[in-house]
């Protein structure tokens, strides 16, 4: 689990925008001169990819890692919430003798919650996605699934006000999510770590 977690920060760190406003897929100069104005590269680092992935990408490529990070990012804030959450004694029916954290990898969980994890999991994977794309689709002739940018997955059914919003506060939102998933990251290896360490309870001293 703490390598899947290395992993996504790894990723996280080297895509740094959604979809390039300007620039063709076909792009072959990758770099801070393509895509260092872009949603992301913003206060305190802006463009900064130290590993050099984004060096001689194109915006395919761009575009795949930019939805790795916000796929970690979201992830990683359910993560997090899901931490805090249990380790504050909150459990779902059935769940109650159930431990937090990595004690519940090796703990007797029930087949049912295992069940109930797995066909959550599907059902997520299966929304968030690009529906014109997907097996049970229509094809790109559906415009309505089309997405606005990269990690949009509203599908054309939830919107919440979304369309009618000007584009520098949708800007604004896409970068606080974009910012709010990279301190989940940090945040959950952080508890992952302390949590190794036995030492959470001092992180955390309001939690039980």
């Amino acid at each position: 689990m703490k390598t899947a977690i290395i992993a996504s920060l790894i990723a996280g760190a080297a895509a740094f925008a959604p979809s390039q406003k300007a620039a063709s897929s076909t792009q072959l100069a990758g770099g801070k001169e393509s895509f260092g104005s872009e949603i992301g590269a913003q206060v305190p680092l802006g463009y900064w990819d130290p590993l050099g992935f984004m060096r001689d990408a194109d915006q395919a490529e761009f575009d795949r890692m930019r939805w790795v990070e916000l796929k970690h990012g979201r992830v990683a804030m359910l993560a997090v919430v899901g931490y805090l959450t249990t380790y504050a004694g909150v459990r779902f029916p059935g769940a109650e003798d159930v431990p937090c954290g990595f004690a519940a990898l090796s703990a007797d969980v029930p087949q049912m919650l295992w069940a109930q994890v797995i066909a959550t999991w599907f059902m997520m994977e299966a929304a968030n996605q690009d529906q014109s794309k997907a097996p049970w689709g229509t094809g790109a002739a559906d415009v309505n699934f089309n997405a606005e940018f990269k990690g949009d997955f509203r599908n054309g059914f939830i919107d919440f006000g979304w369309d009618k919003q000007s584009a520098e506060w949708k800007t604004k939102k896409r970068a606080l999510e974009l910012n709010q998933g990279r301190a989940a990251q940090m945040g959950i290896l952080g508890l992952m770590v302390h949590e190794k360490l036995g030492n959470v309870a001092d992180i955390l001293p309001l939690a039980k």
